[in-house]
């Protein structure tokens, strides 16, 4: 399986995993100039920008680095500005999808990052 395939299918098991927590999933890979942001969610009155990292056998939480965070908050100025969510509050969050194989994995979420 090629690293697109596991972090789509990452992806699938985080948005399952927000719907399930009353997450309202508004978009996802939404592509921009320098990067990409993986979902984008909506939640009590907060827009969710959310990096999904799956990896399997391997620790993927330290593939998010101060400079994709970057990268993730300008994408974000840039879907709210196209999408008129002007003056929503916003948050950048991690999902972390790891485990032997995408049948046995584990979720683990990082609400609120910052630099």
């Amino acid at each position: 399986m090629n690293t697109k395939s596991k972090g789509n299918i990452g992806e699938d098991i985080a948005c399952k995993f927000l719907e399930d927590k009353n997450f309202k999933i508004l978009d996802r890979n939404f592509y921009f100039k320098g990067g990409e942001i993986d979902i984008i969610a909506y939640k009590n009155n907060t827009l969710h920008f959310i990096e999904v990292k799956s990896g399997f056998g391997f620790e993927p939480i330290y593939n998010i680095t101060p400079s994709k965070i970057k990268r993730i908050i300008k994408g974000a100025y840039i879907y709210m500005r196209q999408k008129g969510f002007t003056s929503s509050p916003f948050c950048i969050d991690a999902i972390i999808v790891k485990g032997e194989s995408v049948e046995n994995y584990s979720i683990e979420y990082f609400p609120n990052l910052t630099l």
